[in-house]
């Protein structure tokens, strides 16, 4: 492949020519294995020639190592020798990494006769030429994937029959090939996208050491396997096109072991068939919507369904509700003007339907969307289901389940339909890499979102903070990063940073805040996430630090469609959160120009206009400029954005100003007021007078929220010295121990920095159950000054250096 890329870099290559040819379908039938940490199965891929199936070089599209034909797996040969053999044929690019195949084989879909229906109404058809008989199963298969989204039942059930037909006996081999990153296909004598197979079946197994699954134990030492949330992706679970604009649909068949539960992101609400025979369990999911493969999620383990009296009533019809979030827009009138004059300029009009009963316009591909359906407009809870290991099923029944609810309707009451019908939750094991990964259908949530059992103030504890929060990050990701996705992976922010800040916009709704709670809460976490971003700029490289590092080239692929993702696997880049923070933080500068309701009414007219589709960040920008054009005429233009904010490293101007007007708050000052009183305990404990000191009067009252304790504990966290009286004094006032994992993640860096060998043993819990949750730089350094200086001194010489 001409734009092969170097191994020793730390760019992740996509290898798949999605420009020649598409996946549209894959029909998985897997089987876990848990004792030998293996997944074995085969694959079935629909195809279709892609939009530049029609210009190019076909041979030779990449070097591999490894090769096999029809029938069995051949001996490794050189990627000189691939390359020799290539005749000019057409070669089918996957990604794929860790994985052994040991078969690729054409499917004979003309065996099926559920699908020559298929082909009569292909006959039937006016001005049709009748196909070839080579050509049948193209016919066949392209006619299959261009069913109406109102046919998807009977374009799923054949499908399924095409996925178990036999191997065509057409005499021209498929030869295959597999190298580091891709696994390449060839059809002798084949020299076109056009005429190469239209359904191909891949037999294979994964690796144990492949990176897309993890297998572990999970909270009670039973062996479960889910999708990581790996920077490679699903490419060593199955092969597949990984670039975002291969979007396809999937259904799959998992067998595991009775007494698993097999998750998947699906539509349907999957129960397990008994398979008398083998003594496991099939589980059976699919999704009508195209998604990129990256999105697969699976997870197997012994799993507990968390119960909840409100359950049949949540699962029921959908919930109704009064008030301006009938409207298909929860929006003041001068929204709804704004909607009318953007539709005015034709950005519903080209390429976009107009269906349902609310006549919504949808500008993707056709496939059965929750937009056109009047029930999805006043469904503001979708059924939902939380699923933890028997150990931490309390903990989630009074902690998540009685969130989720308030969530759910949060989020309608923000962005509007849910894109997709049903949430899975999941307390994955501990380890995990970090505190949630969202995907269709399905939520992994890390178990350091749980906190102790303490009493709280109002309608939520406060302890539950991180949970709600951490929630409706998560659900944001159904609008943004998944219902609408971004182009090109290097626009992280488009994902994370959207989700960082409508969590807060959510999280405040949800917990009924006023207007004034929720700008205090508001201007609190931007100080933190501030303060963060901060410092991950100062200690990290330049690169690093851009949101958009292809800058004019985003978006662009090579001839093939191949293409990489700058900095994937870079190490450093996966505990950064400068996607999240920065993205975040250009989303407030662009609220406080337009006005944070007018900026929010906005988003969901974006998502209406865009859910379904891929999208950079210029088509965001772009939208809003257009919606409100004064604000370009006073400065603010897509130039200037790029410039600011998105193209280079470090902070924008309008950051460094604004930051200190969050210093400034109620909720700050009631913090540094406490922080004033400690530095003076700790003062007067080192003055060294003997006589016996009462507890410091502390306003525990006032500082009640987790933000104010992790702000608190930041602050002392600059001070040089605290005494071990101060500590433990800190620890008992606030108790500590019980707060979330963000609390007690800066108590174990006072702990540290300050050799408090009384409390080692919370710093050892933390590394236990939540080491990964936070960034891996101050977890290792505190492993090592645990490891190699037994608990004794800190000290940067010794690595153990505080950076989150």
């Amino acid at each position: 492949m001409g734009d092969d890329v170097n191994p020793d870099r730390d760019d992740l290559p996509l290898r798949a020519n999605t420009s020649h040819i598409l996946v549209r379908h894959y029909v998985l039938d897997l089987d876990i294995h848990f004792h030998t940490q293996v997944i074995t199965g085969t694959l079935v891929l629909f195809l279709e020639p892609g939009p530049g199936a029609g210009e190019g070089a076909w041979a030779g599209e990449g070097p591999g190592a490894g090769e096999g034909d029809l029938y069995t797996a051949q001996p490794s040969k050189t990627a000189d020798s691939w390359e020799d053999e290539s005749n000019g044929d057409f070669t089918l690019v996957l990604d794929c990494c860790d994985l052994a195949v040991s078969k690729v084989e054409e499917l004979d879909v003309a065996s099926v006769l559920d699908l020559l229906g298929l082909l009569e109404e292909v006959r039937g058809e006016e001005s049709v030429v009748e196909p070839q008989p080579g050509s049948q199963s193209a016919v066949l298969i392209q006619r299959l994937i261009s069913l109406p989204a109102t046919q998807w039942k009977k374009q799923h059930h054949l499908y399924s029959q095409c996925s178990r037909a036999p191997a065509s006996e057409s005499g021209r081999p498929l030869v295959f090939h597999t190298d580091r990153w891709s696994l390449q296909v060839r059809h002798r004598g084949t020299r076109t996208p056009q005429e190469f197979p239209r359904a191909l079946r891949i037999c294979y197994e994964t690796k144990p050491e492949g990176g897309s699954v993890r297998w572990t134990k999970d909270q009670d030492n039973r062996s479960c396997v889910y999708t990581a949330g790996s920077p490679i992706n699903n490419r060593a679970l199955f092969p597949c096109q990984e670039p975002p604009v291969a979007m396809s649909t999937w259904q799959a068949r998992v067998r595991a072991p009775r007494g698993c539960v097999v998750l998947l992101s699906g539509e349907n609400q999957a129960e397990p068939t008994h398979l008398q025979e083998t003594g496991l369990c099939s589980w059976d999911y699919y999704v009508t919507m195209p998604m990129p493969a990256s999105t697969f999620t699976l997870a197997v383990g012994s799993w507990s369904l968390v119960p909840t009296a409100q359950q049949t009533a949540l699962f029921g019809a959908p919930h109704s509700h009064t008030g301006s979030l009938d409207l298909p827009f929860a929006a003041s009138p001068q929204f709804m003007f704004e909607r009318s004059a953007l539709k005015d300029e034709k950005h519903f009009e080209s390429g976009c339907t107009v269906s349902g009963e609310n006549n919504v316009s949808c500008c993707h591909v056709d496939y059965p969307c929750r937009f056109t359906e009047a029930s999805a407009w006043s469904q503001r809870i979708i059924p939902h289901r939380v699923f933890a290991p028997p150990s931490l099923v309390p903990k989630a029944q009074f902690q998540i389940l009685p969130l989720l609810p308030r969530c759910l309707a949060a989020a309608h009451a923000t962005l509007g339909v849910h894109p997709f019908p049903r949430l899975d939750i999941l307390i994955v094991p501990a380890g995990f890499s970090s505190l949630g990964m969202a995907s269709p259908h399905i939520i992994f949530l890390s178990q350091s979102v749980l906190c102790g059992e303490r009493d709280g103030v109002g309608g939520v504890q406060p302890g539950l903070s991180l949970c709600g929060s951490r929630l409706c990050h998560e659900l944001s990701h159904s609008w943004f990063g998944l219902a609408i996705g971004a182009r090109d992976w290097t626009e992280e922010w488009i994902s994370e940073g959207f989700a960082t800040y409508l969590e807060d916009v959510i999280w405040a709704r949800a917990q009924q805040l006023s207007r004034t709670e929720t700008d205090e809460q508001s201007k609190l976490k931007a100080l933190l996430r501030w303060r963060r971003l901060s410092e991950e700029l100062q200690n990290s490289e330049d690169q690093l630090q851009i949101l958009r590092p292809n800058m004019e080239s985003t978006g662009q692929v090579s001839e093939s469609g191949s293409s990489f993702v700058k900095h994937a696997l870079n190490p450093e880049k996966n505990f950064m959160q400068v996607h999240y923070l920065k993205g975040y933080f250009l989303l407030r500068f662009l609220a406080s120009k337009v006005e944070d309701e007018r900026f929010l009414s906005f988003f969901k007219l974006f998502v209406m206009k865009y859910h379904g589709q891929l999208i950079l960040s210029q088509d965001f920008l772009q939208m809003l400029l257009e919606t409100f054009p004064d604000k370009e005429r006073q400065g603010l233009t897509l130039e200037a954005i790029h410039a600011d904010w998105l193209d280079r490293p470090g902070i924008p101007k309008w950051l460094f100003e604004g930051s200190a007007a969050w210093t400034q708050t109620r909720l700050v000052e009631e913090v540094k007021a406490e922080v004033v009183k400690w530095i003076g305990l700790n003062q007067s404990v080192g003055r060294g007078r003997k006589r016996k000191r009462a507890r410091p009067k502390v306003n525990l009252d006032r500082v009640v929220t987790p933000e104010q304790l992790v702000l608190l504990l930041e602050l002392l966290l600059e001070e040089a010295e605290l005494s071990v009286t101060s500590l433990c004094t800190i620890q008992r006032t606030y108790n500590l121990q019980e707060q979330d994992a963000e609390v007690r993640h800066r108590w174990c860096e006072l702990v540290v920095k300050h050799k408090h060998t009384e409390a080692y043993h919370d710093v050892e819990h933390f590394l236990q159950h939540d080491q990964v949750t936070h960034t891996q730089k101050y977890v290792v350094g505190v492993y090592l000054c645990f490891k190699l200086t037994a608990f004794v001194f800190w000290s940067p010489g010794h690595g153990c250096v505080s950076v989150r």
